[in-house]
């Protein structure tokens, strides 16, 4: 009978949920022109501070304790521009509801009339776009909204409610720089840990839930694949790197089909590939970066070990010297584990918002092989995380057939109003269930 408060607010609903309703509208027009500042104005990762400043500004106003800015990163000096907030309301569970607040270096061309201009340099000082195209700027309006919500109505819940504001998601960064400046420790230890994404797939207007993995592993990794470089007119006097790097990187696909169960997700992708100066000069090395999915923990450490066990293999077969064999580099600072829904809160909450939003509007989705830092704040399992499905796909683009904006693409471009109003009110059900007064 874990999920009785749930279940007894299910039934309480219908006369509740006209008030939420109403509560939700009254708000919406000043989330929406707070979306679109924030649509307007993005910030790399690590360079979140007008957006943080924002996001702490808004919440003391509403009525929350405020820590700002929180965190310290592992490998960098760089400021971290967290924010923190808490309500505390009486006796009863602790609850962190997060949000992430980092854009992307990526140039606009949605057309909006709020769509981002801004330009800024990146960590080398190349000049980029920043665009807010994984819908951050979705999940901190949400975030604010429901935080409002929640002020207002003190009568219905009970506990302590802790707020994040987090940046460098984007690098992974985020969630470890807080937890690394103890953020349990100074705030308190949730029970529990929910959150947002938006979709890219879904319609505005409804919430997807995904109960177990819901997102892979993410591994960053540089393979140099390393030869005896040459004239290009006289390629038996060298040990080519191209055509090994070449033969690598089909190699590797053999870990997915040949190594792995079907029925563990695998993805190994090179997306970039450095060698060679001239056309007719063989060069001596040849880098691979690349990124790796997976979900279970024992499948991630296996392909990544068969990955170096491949490299090598190829280069003995190729007759590269001992001492060039391909050099393995493991970036642990961009690598992130799994995200893992616990079973049973994800699958009440989704009880919680059937009930409140309609059947039709909260769908089981499949996983995804995308990666999140979200998974940190659950302490390997130890608290139990339901990050779910914000829709944010205009249902006349969906109705066409057309090609869908993924994530990360200048063309992504969310229906502000329908999320908004699903995302203020679906996380509002979702803290009531989880803190019943």
């Amino acid at each position: 009978m874990k999920w009785l408060p749930t279940l007894l607010l299910v039934i309480a609903l219908p006369a509740s949920a006209q008030t939420l309703d109403s509560m939700v509208e009254r708000e919406l027009p000043s989330l929406l022109n707070t979306y679109k500042q924030f649509h307007a104005t993005p910030e790399l990762s690590m360079q979140e501070k007008n957006t943080s400043s924002t996001l702490a500004t808004r919440l003391r106003e509403i009525g929350y304790d405020v820590a700002y800015p929180v965190g310290k990163y592992a490998d960098s000096a760089a400021p971290c521009y967290g924010v923190v907030a808490v309500m505390k309301n009486g006796p009863g569970p602790t609850i962190l509801i997060r949000s992430d607040m980092d854009a992307l270096p990526v140039t606009e061309q949605t057309g909006l009339a709020y769509a981002s201009k801004v330009k800024t340099k990146n960590v080398t000082g190349e000049e980029v776009g920043v665009m807010h195209a994984c819908g951050h700027d979705l999940h901190m309006t949400t975030l604010l909204g429901t935080a409002k919500i929640l002020a207002l109505t003190k009568d219905r819940w009970q506990g302590t409610l802790i707020l994040i504001g987090q940046p460098a998601e984007e690098v992974v960064k985020g969630a470890a720089a807080l937890l690394n400046d103890r953020l349990y420790e100074r705030f308190g230890r949730p029970s529990k840990v929910v959150a947002f994404h938006d979709s890219a797939t879904l319609e505005a207007g409804k919430i997807g839930y995904t109960p177990g993995f819901f997102m892979a592993s993410g591994d960053s990794v540089n393979l140099t694949i390393r030869g005896v470089g040459g004239h290009g007119a006289s390629p038996q006097s060298t040990k080519d790197p191209i055509v090994l790097a070449s033969e690598t990187i089909l190699g590797l696909q053999t870990i997915i089909s040949r190594e792995s169960s079907p029925l563990d997700p695998v993805v190994i992708t090179v997306g970039s590939i450095h060698g060679g100066t001239k056309r007719n000069i063989i060069p001596d090395e040849v880098r691979l970066l690349m990124t790796v999915r997976t979900y279970k923990p024992e499948v991630r450490k296996r392909v990544l070990s068969s990955i170096e066990r491949v490299a090598r293999g190829l280069a003995i077969a190729a007759g590269v010297p001992e001492n060039l064999a391909p050099q393995f580099e493991l970036l642990e600072h961009e690598s992130i584990g799994s995200t893992y829904n616990d079973p049973e809160l994800t699958e009440g909450l989704a009880a919680t918002l059937k009930q409140g939003l309609g059947d039709g509007n909260v769908v089981k989705m499949d996983p995804l092989m995308v990666s999140e830092d979200v998974n940190l704040y659950g302490l390997d399992r130890q608290i139990p995380i339901a990050m779910l499905s914000l829709g944010a796909v205009d249902p006349s683009l969906m109705a066409s057939g057309s090609p869908l904006p993924s994530l990360h693409s200048s063309r992504f471009a969310p229906l502000p109003e329908p999320a908004i109003r699903a995302g203020v009110k679906g996380m509002t059900l979702m803290v009531w269930s989880l803190m019943p007064k």
